[in-house]
């Protein structure tokens, strides 16, 4: 059957030459089966498509003898490649003619389809053995795990000679241990049923052991063994001859990418733990270069899980020194750690000085280590905002608050001078949500009562290294140098560092075939505006793309916004419909998904936030900034022709150099009316999108509404939130909605993948979060100044703690 299907697959790809080329097996003599059939090829020399599945760097060595001079090198191939790109060079000699043929190749493609080209050409007595300069053009095609076929067409640079090779593989249960493969090559001139072909085999015996044979068409067939231990292969061919007389051994070495179901792994005892160090501001995204302090929370938490799955693993060490994180970023963290610690892993956390969040972190850990210099402080949770309103009033400003309903706070830093009873208990809600969550696990993680905790915060305040060890804070005083020595202690083995990049699920080559089921991240970060902060312009493209594409089955939204423009709000809301009416769309709201952030939310399937997370706001807020004697401080004035009753309104002084007018007066009467028409109508807009998003009946959402912000714990008790969780448990949600099974591997695609190349205005002069929110919070103000808006003001929720 194999033999067969071979000689089909050449009907696509045969060709040409005017002179025959040596033929295809004999320059491919290293070449242990075909190429989409088995292993990873020869680096791209015989297709280069297979480049493309290369998860690592990998070198592979060939030498072979022949039965007269078994000592004796005959022939031998260095084949290095990487994930797109690959070197090789082979010595052949054949009759007392010695060549050496080189190739370059490039690849690209994904795990179902893969191209690329080469260019050989040879060094040496290459005109007599007939070697040409030649561009090498490859496909693999796996649309299964159950089939993989290739295709390759060499094409001499220097005549017309052509050759044309096609490859098939089959694997009956769905993975490696058993491939059967088979290929033909033809040349022009050479008739059809006299094609080069071969079929053959391989089986795993068990793991790491892995036996192959191949037959050729001239009778003549191999048969070899290879060991995998890891990191490294080794293995040799033997190779007889029609008359099955022994002709010589080819023997190999790999060196590259782990390859699971090693030899090692099934006798080696040693025991890892694996070092996190968070230094930096855990976020989202980061540049793709001149960003090493930019920790991205979900690589945290996959790094976290891939030390999971690792049977090797026995600790994680996390260092957190000079880390800068959000409340709830920290606490998806914490739960990522105790999925690890019911898993059977040692969680161990070192700490210098750190605060409420710091700690709440750092207390999951089985053991906590604190630097002898170091501190904790526990000192609470606060909310709070600058009032501005005396300070407009010296500068000459008028601010016109157009709040109509109670908790929708966002404009009284400009209008009031202190916090008004509303916002008070809203604010003071969340906090104490947020503190008793803190309270909660901390007690519970290290063993001590609500009121020792609440006696720690109320009147101890800081405790410097050795007061926390007494207090039963921390468990050991040392450095981040000594974590060895602290890791061997509490596991009773010696202590060897893993890295990240060496795990399992992070360092393995890929073996499965065909394209694995995709979810896809999408990120709407920062305020609601149509070309910055979440831009949603963009992310209606990008949700109208995901609707069609079928290949990802599902989408997780990670909302992390405090609103803004509700046309922005609303584009976004609209594009994440239409994605949910095909297929699971799963929100995940970070630290704040409030106001318009909660608009963009309301048509996913599901939405899961943390207990801490800001979300709600469902209200609609505006104000009017107007001159009240600020031109006449700074000598300005402003004239203006008009027509039109009201075209005066945004009109005033400009401030110099800057885009930024000043309305010469406030609104009159009849305009605010008219406003507050336009507010109200906008607000019934809103609660009606949340009460058809979230099935809720109006009246309720009304009842819940009125711009009130929420703890993810209170969202889920109103009908706000569904689930409370994280990224990973939108992921998990994901999976389950589209009907992906638990133990099936898929394939997470993230939009965007970085903030850009680089950014060295931001890198090498960061500006504080808090600074960079009011900053934004104010050049919105200014934008949508005489415009309804659903936001929240920075002071609502939380920050980077350091």
């Amino acid at each position: 059957m194999l033999r067969s299907a071979a000689f089909l697959l050449l009907l696509s790809s045969a060709v040409a030459l005017a002179q025959p080329l040596p033929d295809y097996y004999s320059r491919s003599n290293f070449l242990l089966a075909p190429p989409a059939g088995y292993a990873g090829g020869l680096a791209g020399f015989s297709n280069p498509a297979n480049l493309a599945f290369l998860t690592a760097p990998e070198l592979k060595l060939f030498w072979s003898n022949d039965r007269k001079s078994p000592f004796r090198i005959e022939n031998w191939g260095a084949f290095a490649g990487s994930h797109s790109l690959g070197l090789a060079v082979q010595r052949q000699k054949v009759g007392g003619i010695s060549v050496k043929d080189y190739k370059l190749s490039m690849a690209g493609g994904s795990r179902a389809l893969a191209m690329g080209i080469g260019y050989g050409w040879s060094t040496g007595s290459a005109n007599a053995s007939r070697r040409e300069k030649h561009l090498t053009l490859g496909a693999i095609f796996r649309p299964s795990k159950y089939f993989s076929t290739g295709f390759i067409a060499n094409q001499s640079v220097q005549s017309a000679q052509r050759e044309g090779v096609s490859e098939l593989g089959i694997r009956p249960l769905g993975n490696s241990r058993l491939t059967l493969f088979a290929d033909a090559a033809l040349q022009k001139g050479v008739r059809f049923k006299d094609a080069q072909w071969s079929v053959g085999g391989a089986a795993e015996l068990f793991p790491g052991v892995t036996v192959l044979t191949r037959y050729f068409d001239t009778k003549r067939f191999t048969v070899g063994l290879s060991f995998n231990f890891g990191k490294k292969s080794v293995g040799a061919q033997a190779h007889y001859d029609r008359d099955t007389n022994y002709t010589g051994t080819t023997y190999f070495s790999r060196f590259g990418a782990h390859e699971r179901g090693s030899v090692t792994e099934r006798f080696d005892k040693s025991k890892y733990y694996v070092p996190l160090t968070l230094k930096g501001r855990v976020s989202y995204l980061k540049y793709k270069y001149l960003d090493t302090d930019s920790p991205r929370l979900l690589e945290i938490l996959r790094n976290i899980q891939a030390a999971i799955a690792d049977p090797r693993v026995q600790a994680l060490a996390l260092n957190l020194s000079a880390m800068q994180v959000r409340p709830e970023h920290a606490w998806e963290i914490r739960e990522a750690l105790k999925q690890a610690k019911a898993a059977g892993k040692k969680v161990i956390i070192f700490i210098d000085n750190v605060g409420m969040t710091g700690y709440h972190l750092a207390s999951v850990a089985d053991q906590v280590i604190c630097d002898r210099q170091g501190s904790v402080m526990l000192d609470g949770y606060a909310l709070g905002r600058t009032y501005v309103k005396g300070t407009l009033k010296k500068l000459g400003l008028g601010f016109d608050a157009w709040r109509f309903f109670k908790y929708k706070s966002a404009v009284e830093s400009l209008s009031r001078d202190s916090m008004s009873e509303a916002d008070r208990e809203q604010l003071q809600a969340y906090v104490d949500d947020w503190y008793e969550l803190t309270r909660s696990d901390v007690c519970t993680a290290r063993k001590i009562s609500p009121e020792q905790f609440d006696k720690f915060v109320d009147e101890e305040v800081f405790f410097m290294a050795d007061h926390a060890l007494a207090a039963g804070l921390v468990d050991t005083l040392a450095r981040w140098s000594d974590i060895d020595g602290i890791i061997a202690k509490a596991t009773g083995k010696p202590a060897v560092g893993l890295s990240v990049s060496n795990l399992f699920e992070n360092a393995g080559a890929i073996k499965d075939w065909g394209s694995r089921d995709k979810i896809a991240i999408v990120y709407a970060l920062g305020v609601c505006e149509m070309d910055s902060g979440i831009r949603a312009r963009w992310l209606e493209k990008v949700f109208d793309t995901l609707t069609e594409n079928s290949s990802i089955k599902a989408v997780v939204f990670r909302v992390d916004s405090p609103g803004g423009d509700a046309m922005a709000s609303d584009f976004v809301a609209q594009a994440v419909k239409s994605c949910a009416e095909i297929k699971p769309v799963i929100i995940s709201q970070g630290q704040v998904a409030a106001s318009g952030g909660y608009w963009v939310s309301i048509y996913g399937s599901k939405i899961v936030a943390g207990p801490n997370t800001v979300t709600g706001s469902i209200g609609v807020i505006g104000g009017w900034l107007y001159d009240a004697g600020f031109g006449d401080k700074l000598g300005m004035t402003a004239d203006l022709v008009q027509r039109g009753q009201h075209a005066d309104m945004g009109k005033g002084v400009r401030l110099p150099f800057t885009p930024l007018e000043i309305p010469a007066r406030n609104v009159t009467p009849e305009e605010r009316e008219k406003i507050k028409t336009y507010i109200l109508k906008y607000y019934d807009q809103f609660v009606k999108l949340v009460a058809d998003g979230r099935g809720l009946d109006e009246a309720r959402v009304r009842e819940i509404a009125q711009g009130r912000i929420y703890s993810g714990i209170d969202g889920k008790e109103t009908g706000l939130v569904d689930e409370i969780g994280g990224l990973l448990s939108a992921i998990a949600i994901a999976r389950k909605e589209a009907g992906i099974l638990p133990d099936e591997k898929i394939d997470l695609v993230e939009l965007p993948m970085t903030k850009g190349w680089f950014n060295l205005s931001e890198q090498l002069l960061p500006v504080k979060a808090e600074v960079k929110q009011e900053t934004q919070f104010l050049k919105q103000l200014l934008q949508l100044n005489g415009r309804p808006a659903p936001f929240l003001l920075p002071g609502a929720y939380p920050e980077y703690e350091k």
